[in-house]
């Protein structure tokens, strides 16, 4: 089967800042895979590159099997993206973004996917409410929603429950085991480790630019008997 991504010994610099130091990994379709570090690890510029937001100096990469480089529009149509920034569009309200964002992809008159989404991430009642009178956690559900009103395998989620309250992230999370259930691939960026622990089969660790560990959620915990996941993070970082 063709790996949901496949990303083959990636480098990144940005001045004299390596960013991305030899990346290479390869997640199956249907995971719940986490990409974890510290700041600065380089796990948002790797999925920058994965989503062709920047362009790696070397390597490669593929969302099922479509190169980003040399593929870009069929692979970017593969991938649904929840960045960390709260970027909206001001004069549009929640269900005119999601039409808008749909028309992206070419897709048109699916209302009844719309809102199932709404639904989903308690936002029906703020359908017609403009972007800019929205709360903070709020722009951030409708974020989660763009990423995923044209369906796409492949779903990246960059700190999603960053700054949400506790009722989102659960309302969140079920959606998204669903979506996962159903075969959807999902690539979590997060600091709150007990999401991690909780949601993903495999963990990717990255440090300076490189993978330093790459394993089950369950042989990672393993290697420290007894160690939350914070504990084993922090350890393997100090190797």
């Amino acid at each position: 089967m063709t790996p949901a991504v496949s990303i083959a010994d990636v480098c990144k610099r940005f001045g004299t800042l390596q960013a991305l130091a030899g990346v290479s990994l390869e997640i199956e379709q249907g995971e719940f895979f986490g990409l974890l570090g510290p700041n600065g690890a380089g796990k948002t510029t790797l999925i920058s590159c994965l989503a062709g937001l920047a362009r790696p100096d070397s390597g490669s990469l593929a969302i099922m099997g479509h190169d980003v480089g040399r593929d870009f529009r069929a692979a970017r149509r593969l991938l649904g993206m929840v960045p960390q920034e709260l970027v909206f569009d001001p004069f549009f309200n929640v269900r005119e973004t999601l039409r808008i964002q749909s028309g992206y992809f070419g897709i048109r008159h699916n209302d009844e996917w719309i809102d199932e989404i709404l639904e989903n991430l308690d936002l029906t009642g703020k359908a017609n409410v403009n972007m800019r009178r929205l709360s903070g956690g709020m722009k951030r559900r409708v974020l989660v929603a763009q990423a995923l009103v044209h369906k796409p395998p492949v779903i990246v989620l960059d700190e999603p429950t960053a700054g949400v309250d506790v009722e989102l992230r659960q309302g969140l999370w079920h959606f998204i085991r669903r979506l996962n259930g159903e075969g959807h691939t999902i690539i979590l960026t997060t600091h709150y480790l007990e999401e991690a622990e909780a949601l993903c089969n495999r963990i990717a660790l990255m440090k300076q630019g490189r993978v330093v560990a790459l394993d089950t959620t369950a042989n990672l915990m393993a290697a420290y008997p007894g160690a939350s996941l914070e504990e084993v993070f922090v350890r393997t970082l100090q190797r």
